[in-house]
């Protein structure tokens, strides 16, 4: 892999736990408004910039994207975010629960997304891709890093755990109760160990991220155009906003499924055709069903749980040997008429940080939830590995890096953020 150091925007260490905030894509509409409403100061307004207008006004409009702008570059003016000058690599760790994880906060090569080392298991959705694309050309800055996971590499890890040793730029708990510390690594000859180092790790895969990835490579890709033969491949818009973290330290969450009905199925027809699809039904039950292995999963359906154990010989292939894969194939499709996942509006995708009291709810008298076992990290890269793709909502990962501590510019003009500080400047 090719990983450089960064400089970047990030927050004053006073104002970093009030400004930064998740990720823009775990909120739906109504949700990022409630929480900019409740946090006007924080990272969410400049990266869902529909949040400053009516609940009317067309989230993808000219103005909104010039809002996002207009909202970085106040305060980048009043001293809420500092330049860091000086290319460097963050370690950002991230404990939850007692259980920590470290990545480096580097820029990753655009090549290296194009030709395969940067792995991808995901499609992505050319509408979501516009946003972010749009969102990058406004604001001229990559704001929210990619999240990628790489094998293992023990010498990679203990130069991370002896640059961790050094006094943290910022170490702050969200609302959460996620611990969220970040160490800055300027030093030359540290940071070119790192760099190094990564040159021995042959490929990353994005754990959480497709999106922003996708988006920003077309920015990159329009760049490239634009710049013609004054290109070099060493400008800022050749390489990718990226936290890469070892894959031993990452904690995925099932991704759990509610179908609104039964396809008109009583509950004996249920289970019988559960039954006909290669799976052992359990005895109904009042508490819930979560997964401790493969090849099992829980259902709620007419009131009960029931234990749903996978009978059949599993498939020999990467993507159809997932256990979302079995549910979707032999139960979702064939039992309750569910055809394609992405696009059925009687199926919805839960986050088992949702709980199963708000399965239960949501499934509510008539629909059915499941509950599953979560893909690992193994399996992703399988599958990545194979140059084929997972189904959709297949992993959740936990917990998610926040937003607003590192906004890297790309742009190859004058910085729009530094021009429009001076216009504030001059209009007092």
């Amino acid at each position: 892999m090719r990983v450089e150091p960064i400089t970047c925007y990030r927050p004053r260490p006073e104002s970093v736990a009030e400004f930064v905030s998740p990720p823009y894509d775990v909120f739906d509409r109504a949700g990022a408004a409630a929480y900019v409403a409740e946090h006007p100061s924080s990272f969410l307004a400049i990266d869902r910039p529909e949040t400053a207008f009516p609940p009317e006004h067309d989230m993808y409009a000219d103005d909104v994207y010039q809002k996002a702008h207009d909202l970085l570059a106040e305060r980048v003016a009043d001293g809420t975010l500092l330049r860091d000058g000086t290319p460097c690599f963050y370690l950002y760790r991230l404990v939850r629960n007692g259980r920590a994880q470290t990545g480096v906060v580097a820029a990753c090569s655009f090549d290296d997304y194009n030709n395969g080392i940067i792995r991808r298991h995901e499609l992505t959705r050319r509408s979501k891709e516009d946003d972010r694309a749009r969102h990058i050309e406004a604001t001229g800055c990559q704001t929210g890093p990619i999240f990628l996971a790489y094998r293992d590499n023990p010498v990679l890890e203990a130069l991370i755990e002896a640059a961790k040793t050094a006094d943290p730029l910022f170490d702050f708990t969200d609302e959460a109760g996620v611990r969220h510390t970040v160490w800055r690594v300027a030093r030359p000859a540290a940071v070119e160990s790192l760099r190094m180092m990564f040159e021995h790790v042959p490929r990353a895969y994005i754990a959480d991220g497709h999106h922003r990835a996708a988006s920003a490579a077309r920015v990159c890709q329009r760049m490239r155009t634009e710049a013609g033969g004054r290109h070099t491949g060493t400008e800022a818009y050749n390489f990718l906003l990226c936290a890469l973290f070892p894959a031993s330290q990452l904690t995925v969450l099932p991704y759990d499924r509610v179908v609104a009905d039964a396809g008109g199925l009583s509950e004996d027809e249920l289970v019988a055709a559960l039954e006909g699809a290669g799976f052992v039904v359990g005895p109904r039950r009042g508490t819930a069903v979560e997964p401790s292995v493969r090849g099992r999963l829980g259902m709620y359906a007419f009131g009960a749980w029931r234990e749903l154990s996978f009978a059949g010989e599993r498939p020999d292939d990467p993507v159809a040997s997932l256990d979302v894969s079995l549910l979707q194939d032999r139960v979702l499709g064939p039992v309750l008429g569910v055809g394609d996942p992405r696009e059925d509006g009687r199926v919805s995708f839960v986050g088992r940080t949702a709980g199963t009291a708000g399965l239960e709810r949501r499934a509510g008298t008539g629909g059915v939830a499941f509950t599953l076992f979560p893909t690992s990290v193994a399996e992703l890269m399988d599958v990545a590995d194979a140059d084929l793709l997972m189904p959709p909502k297949s992993t959740w990962f936990e917990p998610k890096l926040m937003s607003g501590l590192f906004i890297r510019r790309v742009s190859h003009r004058e910085s729009v953020l530094d021009a429009a500080k001076r216009r504030l400047e001059q209009q007092g």
